[in-house]
């Protein structure tokens, strides 16, 4: 195998194909998205047969490692955030003669929650479920806001639905790497979820039939109100815990 060469290539895919062997270690299953920084693949451990998540870092946007390094200690740091999957260890591959770092990660299933929203009936939720689903993910996102931190780019395609009935169980992923958690970023993330469930419910064309508890909430998606409301993702939480409803009346 070649060494890798000095020149930092600028690649917009890995294209890595089932059966392909990375760093004699992993085998490569599928392909589960990809993004700004790189691909996600499914891998399997040759050893153990384990199946793990593999994020493959492009190397123009990991200069020198930086974004691995950022990304691997956030994540170490909020390893006890139950919402986040969790961090195993980093590993190098040679790419067409370059070296590419990418991190390796627990494997959980599910599918984003877009692709859940898409098999519901009419394509949304009520917003009986959607309140559900906002609750689990404040309770999970106060962890990480608890702890100093954020998660910076939440959205429909960034969350994972791993199963639901009374409660929802939920997973996010691809946390923005840049900078540190400042207390915008927190107010963001709790702008960003709001946002969520909003489009949970069918967005601006179902908006003015919607209970008013749940307009309570939504503030009209405007910042200023939302974030003078609800500064971090605990007070969200508190919030819908607190509710009373004076009827039932929209929530199927």
């Amino acid at each position: 195998m070649s060494s890798p060469s000095k020149k930092i290539p600028r690649l917009k895919s890995f294209d890595l194909q089932a059966g392909t062997i990375v760093s004699k270690k992993y085998e490569i299953i599928t392909k589960l998205g990809e993004g700004y920084e790189g691909e996600v693949y499914i891998v399997r451990e040759l050893l153990t047969g384990i199946e793990r998540a593999a994020k493959f870092f492009f190397p123009q946007r990991n200069i020198h490692n930086k974004t691995v390094k950022f990304y691997a200690k956030k994540l170490h740091k909020l390893r006890s955030c139950s919402i986040l999957i969790q961090y195993i260890t980093q590993e190098t591959m040679i790419f067409k003669g370059h070296q590419v770092t990418y991190l390796v990660s627990d494997y959980v299933e599910g599918g984003p929650l877009d692709e859940f929203l898409a098999r519901q009936k009419g394509k949304r939720l009520s917003p009986f479920k959607a309140l559900h689903l906002l609750h689990a993910l404040a309770k999970g996102m106060e962890e990480i806001h608890f702890m100093k931190e954020y998660h910076g780019d939440l959205h429909l395609k960034n969350v994972l639905v791993q199963r639901h009935g009374l409660s929802f169980h939920l997973k996010v992923i691809d946390m923005f790497h840049w900078g540190t958690a400042r207390p915008e970023n927190i107010r963001d993330d709790v702008c960003d979820l709001i946002r969520i469930f909003y489009d949970c419910m069918g967005g601006k064309k179902y908006y003015a039939g919607l209970p008013q508890e749940v307009k309570d909430i939504c503030c009209g998606l405007k910042r200023t109100l939302i974030i003078k409301k609800f500064k971090h993702a605990g007070k969200l939480r508190q919030h819908i815990e607190n509710m009373t409803f004076e009827d039932d009346h929209g929530w199927s």
